[in-house]
């Protein structure tokens, strides 16, 4: 579902991707981890979209989107792609529910068809009883996974987390980890995780490690 062929990405003098070759099927959890500077993040963001590789090829559900112009790119990440940050990144003056219909009314949805769909997906994560209260009146754990709501919204073809449970407790943690799976169980997602949690990582179905730009296989 998504396959990458040899990416290469430098920033200056500097060669963070050294021909990265991947793939991920579709429902699959996979994590990807690596000691600091050996270019998850920026791996990442190519997979997202965000960033444009120097060289080879990203495929994603079928579609190169190398081939896209940037109005047609936005409009792809927006339906195809979902993200989760170590920072739940929701905006403040906003309640719960807003922030999760907001990749919805980018797309095109009405306001009555973008409030049910956040409503389904809050209710889906056991928020429902929080959808009108604003992020300062929420906890770490459920910021996070308000979050992820968001990140499903749009029904994507894969969630991209980075780093999605740096910033929680021991508890909240472990109950964003449970929620990766178990969206995948019942709804078939397909998740990519950047993560410096090795607990995590033993729990995804693979785990593809990166040094020095390159796919270890040790």
């Amino acid at each position: 579902m998504i396959q990458l062929t040899n990416i290469t990405k430098s920033f200056g003098t500097l060669q963070v991707l050294r021909g990265i070759d991947m793939e991920v099927q579709k429902g699959e959890v996979v994590s990807i981890v690596g000691p600091s500077g050996a270019g998850k993040t920026t791996l990442l963001q190519i997979i997202g979209t965000l960033d444009r590789p120097d060289g080879g090829i990203v495929m994603i559900d079928g579609t190169d989107v190398g081939r896209m112009r940037e109005r047609e790119l936005a409009a792809f990440r927006n339906k195809r792609i979902g993200f989760v940050f170590q920072f739940h990144q929701l905006l403040p003056e906003f309640t719960a529910l807003e922030n999760v219909m907001i990749p919805a009314l980018i797309g095109g949805c009405g306001s009555r068809e973008a409030e049910q769909a956040a409503r389904q997906m809050l209710r889906l994560l056991s928020l429902e009883d929080r959808a009108l209260h604003k992020p300062n009146e929420l906890s770490g754990g459920e910021k996070q996974r308000v979050a992820v709501a968001r990140a499903l919204i749009n029904h994507p073809a894969v969630v991209l987390a980075d780093e999605p449970s740096g910033s929680l407790d021991t508890h909240n943690k472990e109950e964003l980890h449970r929620l990766f799976f178990d969206l995948r169980d019942r709804l078939g997602q397909t998740f990519i995780i950047v993560t410096h949690d090795e607990g995590l990582a033993r729990l995804t179905d693979r785990t593809i490690r990166l040094v020095d730009g390159m796919v270890c296989n040790v």
